[in-house]
Formats: structure tokens, C-alpha cells, sequence
């Protein structure tokens, strides 16, 4: 099946050159056309075939979609609209940034498939580090999987330039201990959004990165 028409593309093309309300409105009728509704129909594909390995996601698109709207408060880019569609299924959707899942982004630029921890808070990141600590191993060879090397390339994020004492010596083994973030992604080309195995290639990568999330997922 295939999902999304070249309209979808299209659309953010021509909204890059066009990002202000007066445009959206004109086009409103294409957004829903071809980016709205189909990207609701896929992110309910990629709930369904997820939940199938983990019970506990059981959202709508509705709680994992992310809105088209861009917030310009704090930021000198007033531009409205993103230009991308994006959402985040996991057992806590979009509103629960602490539960790993797979967070993707379709646009005419790149598709991209994350997993990992991007933000964890305070007392998540202690727990995370102090798991690493008591097996580095164990650590390194989710990460190191030949098939995780191949999708993902490695784990990123911002780094703190100071570790607690007590952290330091697996430090010297381990330089991902100093990872503030520990996320990872895959990137497939623009083109690839009318794929008919758009689904089965999500989820090639969501089962490739299962294991690491499970990981990070510290309660």
C-alpha cells in the first residue's frame, strides 16, 4: 500500500517558499488532502504494528502526532508552520517525552526514524548512567550490533564536560557516560515517503532499536 501521493512533498516545497497563515489557509484543503489524513492512516499503521511487541502502547495518531505549528515564542524564526509532519509512538505518545519509543519525521528534505532517550530529566540520567556503571558490557553491545551500526551509525547527544568522581574511571572505557542525551536515528531519502513498504521499513528499524530503548527505559 502506498501511503502518501507526491502531493505530500509538494506541499511542504511549496510552503517553504510560502510560510505564512495567509497560504496555509488558501491550501488548506491540500494539507488535508494529502498530508493530514494520510499521515493519520500511517501513524495508525505504525501504532498497530507496534503495540504488537509492546502492550503498552495503545494511543490514538491523535496522542502521538505533533502539530504542523511551530512555536516561535522564545525563537527569532517567526515562520508559523514546520515543514515536516512528525510524531512519537511509545506508551506515552507525544506528551511523554520519558518513555522511549519511535519518534519519526516525514519531509521533502529527509525521513528519519529516532529512538533513545532524548531529554531525560535529572534523576532519569543518574539512573541511566549508574546502569552503565554496573555493566559497561552490556551497554556497549546493544550499541555495537552490527545491524544497530548499519541503520543508526551510534548514539548522540550533548555531552557534559564534567562527570561526578564517582563516574569517571568507566568514563575512561566508556566516553558515552558523559552523554547528557543518548539518541539515534535513521535517515531514509525524501523519495522513499511513496514506498509501499514504507511500514515494514519503520519497523525494521523500530526492532533494531527495541532492544536499546528497552535499555534506556529506566523506571
Amino acid at each position: 500500500m502506498t501511503w502518501f501521493s507526491p502531493g505530500f512533498n509538494r506541499f511542504f516545497k511549496d510552503l517553504a517558499a510560502n510560510n505564512n497563515r495567509e497560504w496555509f489557509q488558501a491550501n488548506k484543503k491540500r494539507y488535508v488532502q494529502d498530508v493530514k489524513e494520510p499521515f493519520e492512516a500511517f501513524v495508525e499503521a505504525i501504532i498497530k504494528e507496534v503495540a504488537k511487541h509492546d502492550k503498552r502502547v495503545n494511543i490514538t495518531p491523535k496522542e502521538a502526532i505533533f502539530r504542523i505549528h511551530r512555536d516561535i515564542r522564545f525563537s527569532k524564526d517567526k515562520t508559523p508552520y514546520k515543514l515536516n509532519c512528525s510524531a512519537l509512538v511509545s506508551a506515552g505518545g507525544r506528551k511523554d517525552m520519558s518513555t522511549p519509543g519511535m519518534y519519526f519525521e516525514l519531509g521533502p528534505e529527509h525521513i528519519r526514524t529516532y529512538g533513545g532517550q532524548y531529554m531525560p530529566d535529572k534523576d532519569a540520567l543518574l539512573r541511566i548512567r549508574n546502569k552503565i556503571v554496573k555493566d559497561p558490557g552490556a551497554f556497549r553491545k546493544l550499541y555495537s550490533q552490527e545491524r544497530f551500526k548499519e541503520l543508526f551509525g551510534a548514539i548522540r547527544g550533548e555531552k557534559n564536560k564534567v562527570l561526578p568522581k564517582e563516574f569517571k574511571t568507566v568514563a575512561e572505557l566508556e566516553p558515552l557516560m558523559y552523554n547528557k542525551q543518548f539518541y539515534f536515528f535513521s535517515q531514509l531519502p525524501a523519495s522513499k515517503v511513496s514506498d509501499p513498504d514504507l511500514v515494514k521499513l519503520f519497523m525494521e528499524r523500530y526492532s533494531v532499536m527495541r532492544p536499546l530503548n528497552d535499555y534506556l527505559a529506566i523506571p
